[in-house]
């Protein structure tokens, strides 16, 4: 029997998690929630891109929709810029009855050492009340931080240090609050956005090196956090808008976890709003964009992971990426134990009916 799932936002991952929902048969589409009201009334396969008709309405009441009692809620709704009501919306959801898989907010990802107690136990105050479980995850913070380092770490005898790289051109991607208010692309370098004020770096990629480390077995001593950027040499347009010369073109971050006075575990981001820019930073294994894995160890690697998608460039594949991992996690968080789930409580197989769709075509 399929599982009935209610769809929270349609924006960048929404939209592509939507699609899936409403293609795959192990699901079957019992609501959709959207925040803009030229949204509401609308058919969800039209706001998925699809040219199916679901007769499954948009509507911007999320009790009404919870009324439904759908299985599972798909949780794409924005949470960098807006986490409160991120979590407000989720403790909702799980205390009706409803599981969560989710693409926000990320602490949620694995919050302990980094939320405070009066944050995370109402999260798990309201799984114990709708008998329900959430799961929180993404691409990096996300399955490039826990899915790909642990497959690759099984085969060593021994790991001294592992590097996680995403490599990237973000002048396709359109997600404006995402790059201009939280990055803070085509700011002066003088004006410092969220991201980069003291302790956000830690704590926004802490939530995967805490659970790198607690996976591998050990705890973090420490996490450190360093960034660089690179302005504009002229005024040009991306996607999501306009970058003034002078203002931020290019970054560099680096968050690592520290055991025993070494960085054991490294998180490192090159984004790029043009190709030419910083030539001296880490390069792409493909154009536009990838993802890389560097572990130290016996035997070592570098595995570089090249997301490509008939439907649209490498950031539409890295989305789509992270919409596919939430939402075939459904059945295996539908069937945990009431809880905040992170990838080390479920089965490292996720994938369990991903050819269901092309098989029965």
């Amino acid at each position: 029997m399929a599982l009935r799932v209610l769809h929270v936002a349609t924006g960048n991952v929404g939209r592509i998690a939507l699609s899936q929902l409403i293609e795959d048969p192990r699901f079957e589409l019992a609501g959709l929630v959207v925040s803009n009201p030229k949204k509401v009334g609308r058919d969800a396969g039209e706001l998925a891109g699809l040219d199916t008709v679901t007769g499954v309405a948009a509507t911007d009441d999320l009790d009404a929709a919870l009324a439904a009692r759908p299985d599972c809620t798909v949780y794409c709704a924005l949470g960098e810029t807006r986490l409160f009501e991120a979590l407000a919306d989720i403790q909702k959801i799980l205390a009706s009855g409803s599981n969560v898989v989710a693409s926000s907010p990320v602490p949620l990802i694995y919050p302990w050492g980094l939320l405070p107690d009066r944050m995370i136990d109402p999260v798990e105050d309201a799984c114990r009340t709708g008998g329900t479980s959430l799961f929180t995850t993404g691409v990096d913070p996300g399955w490039v931080n826990d899915l790909l380092p642990f497959a690759i770490a099984s085969t060593c005898q021994r790991v001294e240090r592992v590097v996680c790289s995403e490599i990237a051109d973000y002048a396709t991607y359109d997600g404006g609050p995402v790059m201009f208010d939280f990055m803070g692309f085509g700011r002066p370098l003088d004006d410092l956005p969220r991201m980069f004020k003291p302790g956000i770096l830690a704590a926004s990629w802490g939530v995967s090196l805490r659970m790198m480390a607690r996976g591998f077995g050990f705890e973090l001593d420490d996490i450190t956090e360093w960034y660089e950027r690179e302005p504009a040499p002229e005024a040009f347009d991306v996607a999501a808008g306009h970058i003034p010369a002078g203002g931020v073109a290019a970054m560099r971050l680096k968050i690592c976890g520290v055991a025993g006075g070494k960085e054991v575990l490294v998180i490192d981001h090159t984004t790029r709003l043009r190709g030419d820019l910083r030539p001296d930073w880490p390069q792409p294994a493909q154009d536009g964009g990838s993802y890389r894995l560097e572990i130290t160890g016996e035997p070592s690697y570098r595995v570089d992971v090249c997301p490509t998608s008939a439907k649209g460039d490498h950031n539409y594949a890295a989305i789509a990426a992270g919409a596919g991992r939430i939402v075939n996690a459904i059945p295996d968080v539908v069937a945990a134990p009431p809880g905040l789930r992170t990838p080390l409580d479920l089965p490292f197989n996720t994938a369990r009916g991903v050819f269901a769709t092309a098989l029965t075509r």
